[in-house]
């Protein structure tokens, strides 16, 4: 074997060997299927009433199916604290704006007390938030991630979301590896992740990559995936691929 660094293109090629790696794009069979085992797994899983109840679920389905499809869903109280010297509601109000210019439908999920004025919760910015966007608040003891997986994984695969909530939880609830795998694949590909944000400045997010930063191989090579700053990651960033 002989070894070598490279890079990735942006088309998923390797710049060493010219071979093309794993896309991160799940097929339409591979969307279907993920699709199933997180509504059978996850959100209708034998402890889903631990975050919400029978009747809030059912009312935010309802919800849901009035909606035209989401192209990106927010979880709006972990974005909303992404910045703890920054206003809750106001850097929630400034990513909705941002993401609302482009004319995207655009899902808040949120909880009631994010309605009730405080002093990291304002009413006029949250009801500009609710002029921009389609609204969804839960009751203050639910948990967002099943209505936040449901509403993106029914609108397609075309809808991100963003949050910087790991979903290891999640991940664990499915059973078998290969579907474990599909969901990491699905979350590289669709949760946007804000890296930055300046005053006066637009709030720049991370571009996923198309393809996928496993350890794999494309027959006579392979490609293991390396950071020479050692950087520890959550499980949608991705490091430098090399081959080996």
């Amino acid at each position: 074997w002989k070894g070598q660094f490279t890079t990735i293109q942006k088309s998923g090629q390797c710049s060493g060997c010219g071979r093309t790696i794993e896309s991160i794009h799940l097929s339409p069979e591979e969307y279907d299927s993920l699709k199933r085992r997180i509504m059978s797994d996850v959100i209708d899983g034998g402890d889903q009433y631990k975050k919400t109840t029978p009747q809030e679920l059912k009312k935010f389905e309802n919800f849901v199916k009035s909606c035209p499809p989401f192209d990106i869903v927010i979880d709006g109280l972990n974005v909303g604290k992404m910045f703890p010297k920054i206003r809750e509601s106001q850097f929630l109000l400034d990513v909705v704006s941002q993401l609302a210019k482009k004319n995207l439908q655009l899902l808040v999920l949120g909880r009631k007390h994010m309605l009730t004025q405080g002093s990291r919760w304002r009413k006029d910015e949250m009801k500009k938030v609710q002029q921009l966007a389609h609204c969804f608040f839960a009751e203050d003891i639910s948990e967002d991630d099943p209505f936040l997986l449901y509403a993106t994984l029914n609108s397609g695969n075309h809808c991100k979301f963003i949050t910087k909530d790991l979903m290891r939880d999640h991940k664990a609830c499915l059973s078998d590896a290969k579907t474990q795998h599909l969901f990491f694949k699905w979350q590289q590909g669709h949760q946007l992740v804000i890296t930055n944000r300046f005053p006066g400045s637009k709030i720049s997010f991370q571009h996923s990559l198309s393809y996928d930063t496993v350890v794999q191989t494309t027959g006579d090579s392979w490609h293991i995936p390396y950071d020479e700053d050692l950087v520890e990651r959550y499980s949608y960033e991705t490091p430098t691929p090399c081959k080996i």
